[in-house]
C-alpha cells in the first residue's frame, strides 16, 4: 500500500470501518459496479486532487465516500419517491448525518454531486471537484475501462453484501 493510501485510510478511517457505508457492497450502481466501490473510487481520487491543489482533502474524500450512500436499490422505483437523480443525493445526506457529524462543506458535496442533473449549485472548490470526479468515475465504470473493487481490495476495504439488523 503507497502513501498516499496510508493517509486516505488515516483520513476516512472510520467511516471505511462503518456497517453502513460498508452495507453500499450490496447495490449494483453502474452495471457490475457496487455503490461501494464507486464512492471509494470518487472518493479516493477526489481526496489526491484535493491533496495536489492545496484543496480541503478531507471534506474531499469524505463527501466523495457519503455521496451515494441512499441505501437502497436504485432499480427499486418503491424505494423511493421520485427520480433516482433528484432523489439519492438527499437520502445519501440523510444516511449519512446520522453515522457522522458533517461539515457544511460535506454536506454541500453530497447534495450537489448530481449537479447539474439535479440537486443544488457546488457551492466550494471541493464539491466541484467531487461532481466532476463523479462523472469521470462513472464514465470509467460504464465504458469498462476501470473496475474500482480493485481500488477496494488494495485498500483493505470489506464490503457487507448482506443486510444488517437494527
Amino acid at each position: 500500500m503507497n502513501h498516499y493510501m496510508r493517509e486516505f485510510i488515516q483520513t476516512t478511517g472510520e467511516l471505511l470501518e462503518n456497517d453502513q457505508v460498508r452495507r453500499m457492497g450490496q447495490w449494483k450502481h453502474h452495471g457490475p459496479i457496487s455503490t461501494l466501490d464507486h464512492s471509494l473510487f470518487v472518493a479516493y481520487l477526489s481526496f489526491r486532487v484535493a491533496r495536489a491543489l492545496g484543496l480541503d482533502k478531507r471534506a474531499a474524500a469524505r463527501g466523495g465516500l457519503l455521496h451515494d450512500l441512499y441505501l437502497y436499490d436504485s432499480r427499486d422505483k418503491s424505494a423511493h419517491p421520485g427520480w433516482q437523480c433528484f432523489d439519492h443525493p438527499r437520502a445519501a445526506e440523510r444516511n449519512a448525518e446520522k453515522i457522522t457529524p458533517l461539515s457544511d462543506k460535506e454536506r454541500n458535496i453530497i447534495r450537489s454531486h448530481m449537479w447539474p442533473l439535479g440537486g443544488p449549485l457546488p457551492r466550494s472548490w471541493e464539491a466541484w471537484l467531487v461532481d466532476l470526479v463523479d462523472t469521470f468515475c462513472a464514465g470509467l465504470e460504464i465504458s469498462g475501462i476501470y473496475h474500482p473493487s480493485r481500488l477496494r481490495r488494495r485498500l483493505g476495504v470489506q464490503p457487507l453484501t448482506t443486510p444488517v439488523s437494527g
